[in-house]
């Protein structure tokens, strides 16, 4: 459930338009500044006595989709409220970028996608909205299934049609 940020934690003073990359450089920069950010969200995690273990495989988690997703093959900034994005990475990038995707191996990717995006609402950087979209999309667990299972009965030229239902294009 989304919840501000009451913990009495540091305020957390961030200009989201950091976090936009314009270039193929400026985005080692701003993987930089998402990495610096994930950190925050673990060490907060660990803060309302979660294990470090659980901590880390949230924030892990977390990280494999804003970093090598939402950054690196999205070209997007972690703050721009556009649905769908996770849809994008759980039905069809991760599943063909994986060698044996699996369900409960997304179902942990999401659980920290949305523990991330519940944290940058916490602190007031995404709004109600959004959080609402990523909460309801890693939440089709059936369907990323589905698609995992799908993308395995494929035959001849059928990759096509599979990729027009999830698309990666925006």
């Amino acid at each position: 459930m989304a919840e501000l940020c009451e913990e009495g934690f540091d305020v957390l003073k961030v200009d989201k338009r950091d976090f936009t990359p314009t270039t193929l450089e400026d985005e080692v920069r701003v993987d930089k500044l998402c990495s610096d950010l994930l950190h925050r969200f673990y060490m907060e995690l660990q803060e309302t006595g979660m294990s470090p273990e659980e901590a880390t495989a949230l924030a892990g988690a977390a990280d494999y989709f804003i970093r090598d997703f939402v950054v690196s093959i999205k070209g997007r900034s972690i703050f721009e409220e556009r649905p769908g994005i996770v849809r994008q990475f759980a039905g069809n990038w991760y599943i063909v970028n994986t060698m044996e995707p699996l369900a409960t191996e997304i179902e942990g990717y999401l659980a920290g996608t949305r523990e991330f995006y519940r944290f940058l609402y916490g602190h007031q950087l995404i709004t109600l909205k959004f959080l609402q979209a990523i909460e309801s999309e890693c939440s089709q667990l059936d369907y990323y299934a589905g698609r995992i299972e799908s993308f395995w009965d494929i035959v001849g030229d059928g990759y096509r049609a599979w990729e027009q239902e999830c698309t990666l294009k925006d």
